[in-house]
């Protein structure tokens, strides 16, 4: 779900880069063929991922919730030569789409798929320390995949999480389960000394949170 004004995010999108065709493709096939389509990351926070990524010319990426591969693709764009991103899928009904996607976009040899429930496979990874960890799935488990990552980032590395205004709810009265645990989840991170934080109003919030 997307927060801000219609009218600005059309503006928006009008003055950023523009999207890559693959990445269209992924968009619009998304939307005919996929249920819960507004997952996706889309345009405007595809191109953030990014730039985020081409800032920091990471070694190693981790994605936890690929989806369709919209947001590892973006991700993936600023790898350096001998890079590699690492997606984490639960649903192996989306396995097929993802590596169709990723061999559309050139991006077989930089991006790893793993489908699985994630916190086994967060485990697993002990190679070497990631420049940058993206989170967006399931978002009860969002604090536990941050205390699970935190100590597998290198230092100035970026942990980015998904959804964190979570429709508006979260500065509003709404007592909902899954409300109160963005809110959890927001408040525990602002106290962290460990890190580094902001929120950007990005379609349903983005936080960006740098390892000190």
């Amino acid at each position: 779900m997307e927060i801000l004004d219609p009218k600005l995010q059309a503006y928006l999108e009008a003055h950023v880069d523009a999207e890559p065709e693959v990445l269209k493709n992924i968009n619009r096939e998304t939307h005919v063929k996929v249920l819960k389509a507004n997952m996706l990351s889309g345009h405007y926070q595809g191109r953030l991922l990014s730039m985020l990524s081409k800032m920091v010319q990471p070694e190693r990426i981790l994605e936890i919730g690929a989806f369709t591969g919209y947001s590892a693709i973006c991700l993936a764009e600023g790898l350096t030569e001998n890079g590699v991103l690492d997606t984490i899928e639960v649903n192996p009904e989306m396995e097929s789409m993802l590596r169709r996607n990723f061999e559309a976009a050139g991006m077989t040899d930089k991006i790893r798929l793993h489908i699985g429930d994630a916190m086994p496979k967060i485990l697993e990874f002990t190679e070497s320390l990631f420049n940058i960890v993206f989170i967006d799935a399931d978002k009860k488990n969002n604090l536990n995949y941050f205390e699970s990552v935190i100590d597998k980032v290198k230092p100035g590395g970026l942990i980015i999480i998904d959804n964190v205004l979570w429709k508006g709810k979260v500065y509003g009265d709404a007592k909902d389960a899954d409300t109160e645990l963005f809110r959890k989840l927001n408040d525990q991170i602002t106290v962290d000394t460990r890190v580094e934080k902001i929120i950007l109003p990005v379609r349903d919030g983005v936080l960006i949170i740098r390892k000190i």
